[in-house]
């Protein structure tokens, strides 16, 4: 049994950034080595999430506004009261969603639906460099 550590740098943009990490988490898994076991990924930080979906515009456009009703962003938040950075509903957003995946790797292979893809999503209202903690566990060969 190994486990190899890395952390996967990604920068976004702002306002609801929807970016398809998957050849980024599948090179990564191939990198180590591991043939069965699975991955797990973190995204230290309280304003983006993971998740998978279908990666096409219908659905990030669908997506987004599924987002956009359930935590506007023109909503009154207590966050921007105490810190003044008027980024309350990104916090809401990525508590909803969650800041971790964990995918099984069978042959090799991230064993991820025909259309499923791994996004981050980064609901800030500032661009940032986000890192990812890719941590893959399992026998290689």
């Amino acid at each position: 049994m190994q486990c190899e550590n890395r952390v996967l740098s990604i920068h976004t943009t702002a306002e609801t950034d929807i970016i398809d990490i998957t050849l980024l988490v599948s090179e990564a898994v191939c990198e180590t080595g591991i043939r069965n076991g699975s991955t797990t990924l973190f995204i230290p930080g309280s304003t983006a999430a993971l998740t998978t979906i279908e990666f096409e515009s219908g659905v990030i456009n669908d997506l987004k506004g599924a987002i956009d009703r359930i935590a506007p962003r023109d909503l009154y938040y207590e966050h921007n009261e105490r810190w003044g950075d008027g980024n309350g509903y990104s916090h809401v957003r990525a508590a909803l969603l969650g800041p971790s995946l964990h995918i099984p790797v069978v042959e090799g292979v991230l064993t991820l639906g025909t259309w499923q893809q791994i996004v981050l999503l980064d609901f800030d209202n500032r661009p940032r460099k986000r890192q990812i903690i890719f941590q893959a566990t399992g026998a290689g060969v």
